[in-house]
């Protein structure tokens, strides 16, 4: 308090002169007393679970159309790289909660710079995650009401529709919008488990059994099934877009109750789920239906086509509308776990002064960073829009497909290399989750899972880049702006600081 009587402390004074509703945070500990801390492991779960779960209602299909009827294996193989990636997540977010997530971890690790790439290339997987959901959630409804499946203007409309109502919720409070996942993600995964258990009783029962089996190998090994070997390793690349959601769950640590625990239980929690769900979910499909029907007529909504090849009628007529709830929930889910996980990493960039401070503002009433949610969700708008003129959704599907795979494999490869470096250069750093597998090199402990995630997503981010020109241009082109403000605020804060410091040695 201030000494001098009737004069309120500095702090308040200076709050007073800031426009109402603005207080900007300049530090990341200042951030983390200003955020709320009021998420639970269920909250954390179903965050994640949005973003990683809701793919397979659209990457299914992709991967189907490059692995063909190796889409299960694609999608195994790559669910093995998401379990080093959840392991490596669960260690850094238990050892430093903060809001940045792994580009926190690149900048304690490494340096600013690569800290704020870290950041930036996830941030471009953030902001097409809120578009590619919201863009495939009215197809899905177009159960009950076909042209939101068959009229790309009403469905663009739809989708842009969503993506305001999510940032609305989510200035209003993460509390708010917390709910929403919750409720939605426990009637996804019940749907979603009835659809696996159903299928494989289907599958299992006398009558159909002998005709699922000889149908799963047909799809799967029959002529012109089974994929080249440049295929495969396309679709395992590919197959990478069903887990990219990990990351969200981090960006939220400074909004958890006792961050150190919860956040390795919600990522262990969501590797058991999506692993189980996806390797059902994959080999239901290729025993309802050929693999070339699932990678093109059921392409943009590959469950719904199990769901209608059910042999039962009365299924068919339960499943079709369930499915099409079911996906427009856990999208709903994923467009808005990239609201939140894009806010909040814009926020810690902000408060690390590496983007301008606007970025750092939290809303007085309700605590939330207004700004970042409103630039970007309109950046989510801008993409968007290009619904409005564009009639090819497959192409559209592809194209961002592609783009979020690039972002998110290179966010997956430097939260890998920063939990590497920080066992190296921070061994004394408190630990609460460690991995345990490890190599030692020069008395140092390196996890095991650390080393092969680096090395399986660098060289599935390598085949994005040879094999898919529009993600390999637009990527690097967002690489290279970001490396551009990377480098301007860097000399900007050099030269704030050498200031600060000629004008307290002048005062002296």
């Amino acid at each position: 308090m201030d000494s001098r009587k009737g004069r309120r402390p500095r702090r308040l004074r200076e709050l007073g002169r800031r426009k109402p509703g603005d207080i900007i945070l300049r530090t990341p500990r200042e951030a983390a007393q200003r955020l709320r801390r009021v998420l639970t492991v269920p909250a954390l779960f179903s965050v994640g679970y949005g973003d990683v779960g809701s793919s397979i209602y659209y990457a299914l299909g992709i991967v189907a159309l490059v692995a063909v009827g190796a889409t299960p294996i694609a999608l195994f193989a790559a669910g093995l790289i998401f379990v080093c990636n959840a392991l490596s997540y669960a260690e850094g977010g238990a050892m430093l909660p903060e809001a940045g997530g792994s580009s926190s971890w690149a900048r304690h690790g490494f340096n600013r710079t690569v800290g704020f790439l870290a950041g930036w290339a996830l941030l471009l997987s953030y902001i097409v995650t809120i578009s590619l959901s919201a863009f495939t959630i009215p197809p899905y409804l177009g159960y009950f009401w076909e042209p939101l499946k068959t009229d790309p203007l009403l469905g663009t409309i739809v989708s842009m529709g969503i993506v305001l109502f999510l940032m609305f919720i989510n200035i209003i409070g993460v509390r708010e919008s917390s709910w929403v996942n919750i409720s939605a993600a426990v009637l996804d995964v019940v749907t979603q488990a009835s659809l696996v258990l159903i299928g494989v009783v289907l599958i299992l029962s006398p009558d159909v059994l002998q005709f699922s089996i000889a149908n799963l190998k047909q799809n799967m090994f029959g002529a012109g099934n089974w994929p080249s070997a440049s295929n495969l390793i396309f679709g395992i690349a590919l197959a990478a877009l069903a887990y990219t959601g990990v990351e969200t769950i981090s960006q939220m640590a400074e909004e958890t109750r006792r961050p150190q625990i919860r956040l390795p239980k919600a990522l262990m929690m969501m590797i058991v789920v999506v692993m189980v769900m996806f390797s059902g979910i994959s080999v239901v499909a290729l025993s309802a239906m050929p693999a070339q029907t699932l990678a093109t007529e059921w392409a943009r909504d590959p469950v719904a086509g199990i769901a209608q090849s059910f042999p039962s009628a009365w299924l068919r007529d339960i499943f079709r509308p369930l499915v099409g709830i079911l996906a427009a929930t856990i999208l709903l889910i994923a467009s808005n776990a990239g609201l939140m996980g894009s806010s909040r990493l814009i926020f810690a960039l902000g408060a690390n002064r590496q983007l301008p401070s606007v970025f750092n503002r939290v809303h007085r009433r309700f605590k939330t960073p207004y700004v970042t949610i409103i630039a970007f969700g309109a950046l989510a708008l801008l993409i968007l829009s290009q619904g409005l003129f564009n009639t090819n959704v497959i192409g559209f599907f592809r194209d961002l497909g592609g783009l979020y795979v690039f972002g998110s494999l290179l966010t997956f490869a430097f939260a890998h290399a920063s939990i590497l470096a920080l066992r190296v250069r921070k061994p004394e750093v408190p630990r609460p989750f460690k991995l345990r597998a490890n190599i030692k090199i020069r008395g140092r402990e390196l996890p095991i899972t650390a080393v092969l995630g680096l090395l399986a997503t660098s060289a599935i981010w390598v085949v994005i880049m040879v094999i898919q020109p529009y993600s390999r241009w637009v990527g690097l082109a967002w690489m290279l702006v970001g490396l551009v403000i990377a480098v301007v605020y860097s000399r900007r804060r050099r030269a704030d600081d050498a200031h600060a410091e000629s004008e307290t040695e002048q005062a002296a």
